[in-house]
């Protein structure tokens, strides 16, 4: 695949490359935004470094790829920007320091995130992505056609103070917020790339159960599927600097914020992209078991 409007660096093997010498504040033509959507879908996620985007800059950059969400189904937004979630790590009880996929409690999980970095510790911060498709390529062939047959149910009750060691009443208090109103789906274990076509794992912290296992058995399979979408050589890690822009494809990767600067200020903010209901291998779509996403992701209400 060559790209004509801009230089292109692979940051590892398998995931993850940085865009050269590009503006994302200037005029962008409609070439440079396909080409941008195209190595999108091939590396998964793209970084460019250190961009004098504003907020009013970040949404307009988000809105060429597609219709936009709402901050998140939860969260409160940016005061000024109800598309923006502000992430202010270094002063608030939020961590994303566990691996995940994006908002995949909902029907619809973005199609993409665009995270700017706002503010970064003189040292650690860093987040890591991974790869869903080769982690489902190299699966053994017992293993993928078990995958290819299963469903989980996300969930946002997923427990942010449980996680960490020692959870504090800030911690707590965010939780309460995060799960204020339940939302459930069903999706795919094995997704379907709706441009590319490449099935991926499609799972992450999210993931309350298999249906149809019991709890320990859901808890076995989802441990040893997602120990092949974490395997290091299957991942790309970004340092940081103010400015820089990350965009990753939500369907076909997970990520994991770093934890491990204390005390330090990190601030990022976050624009999501409007997906679809992800499809098996066999053609069937996800679906909502709790809680209706359509003022997430700005559609009427189904009656």
């Amino acid at each position: 695949m060559s790209f004509t409007t801009f230089e292109l660096s692979p940051v590892s093997a398998r995931i993850g490359a940085e865009i050269l010498n590009v503006d994302l504040s200037g005029e962008l033509s409609d070439t440079f935004i396909q080409e941008i959507r195209q190595a999108l879908i091939k590396y998964k996620v793209i970084f460019f470094r250190q961009q004098s985007l504003n907020a009013a800059g970040h949404v307009a950059f988000a809105r060429r790829f597609g219709e936009i969400t709402t901050a998140h189904p939860t969260l409160p937004p940016l005061v000024e920007h109800t598309e923006v979630l502000d992430l202010d790590y270094g002063r608030t009880a939020t961590r994303s320091n566990e691996w995940h996929t994006d908002v995949t409690f909902v029907d619809r999980p973005p199609l993409g995130s665009i995270l700017r970095a706002v503010e970064i510790p003189p040292v650690g911060g860093d987040t890591v992505w991974a790869n869903s498709a080769t982690a489902y390529q190299d699966l053994p062939t017992h293993l993928r056609t078990l995958a290819d047959q299963l469903w989980a149910v996300h969930s946002n009750i997923y427990d942010y103070a449980a996680a960490a060691i020692t959870p504090s009443e800030a911690l707590k208090d965010y939780h309460k917020v995060f799960t204020s109103t339940l939302y459930e789906a069903l999706h795919p274990v094995v997704r379907v790339h709706p441009e590319s076509g490449e099935r991926g794992l499609f799972i992450g912290a999210f993931v309350q159960r298999i249906q149809g296992l019991s709890e320990t058995e859901s808890k076995d399979v989802l441990r040893l599927l997602q120990s092949y979408v974490t395997r290091l050589e299957n991942t790309v890690r970004w340092k940081w600097q103010v400015g820089d822009v990350a965009f990753w494809d939500n369907r076909s990767t997970q990520h994991y914020a770093i934890y491990d600067y204390e005390g330090q200020p990190r601030r990022v903010q976050r624009v999501t992209i409007v997906g679809d209901r992800p499809q098996s291998i066999d053609g069937k779509l996800s679906q909502a078991l709790k809680g209706d996403s359509s003022t997430y992701v700005r559609e009427p209400a189904l009656i």
